[in-house]
């Protein structure tokens, strides 16, 4: 099964959570998967996977400008349509707005129609009600929970697509 993190990513934070999250996907066997910034996807990649989580820096409550734009020029050709997807966002203060982020792309994510996936409280803890988020610049201290999440989205897509076979 292959899964895709695609992220947006300023001062390096973004980046290095979305390589957390990879790590944690990459332990329910037979998950590959890989991280790419907005400026290097690989299209094919994206479209032979059954999961794709986004990720951007939150600015004014919001996704980055360069995130939003890039999602709406570029979002109908990774096909997303049937696949699992899931936001995580990134901020430089508590309550800065990152679930807004979140909520956000996870909307653009529904309208692509793709099936979202959040965790919520079902796995217990750490609870990730929409998606994780990192607060800079401590990113080292985020990592057990993006690794976490990337391993329950890994499963859920997992249980959700049994019958697929995609290289």
């Amino acid at each position: 099964m292959k899964l895709a993190v695609i992220y947006f990513s300023v001062t390096g934070n973004t980046s290095a959570v979305a390589e957390y999250m990879a790590e944690g996907m990459r332990r329910v066997e037979g998950t590959e998967a890989r991280t790419f910034s907005i400026s290097d996807v690989d299209v094919e990649y994206v479209r032979s996977c059954s999961g794709v989580v986004f990720g951007s820096p939150t600015y004014a409550a919001g996704p980055a400008a360069e995130f939003y734009s890039w999602f709406e020029k570029n979002g109908a050709g990774l096909d997303l349509a049937g696949k699992l997807g899931g936001a995580f966002a990134t901020g430089q203060y508590v309550h800065g707005g990152e679930d807004v982020t979140i909520q956000t792309i996870q909307a653009h994510l529904l309208v692509k129609g793709m099936m979202v996936y959040s965790g919520g409280g079902a796995y217990g803890r750490p609870i990730i009600h929409l998606g994780p988020v990192e607060i800079s610049p401590n990113k080292e201290d985020y990592k057990p929970v993006f690794e976490i999440f990337g391993e329950r989205f890994a499963t859920q897509a997992r249980k959700v697509f049994t019958d697929r076979t995609d290289g």
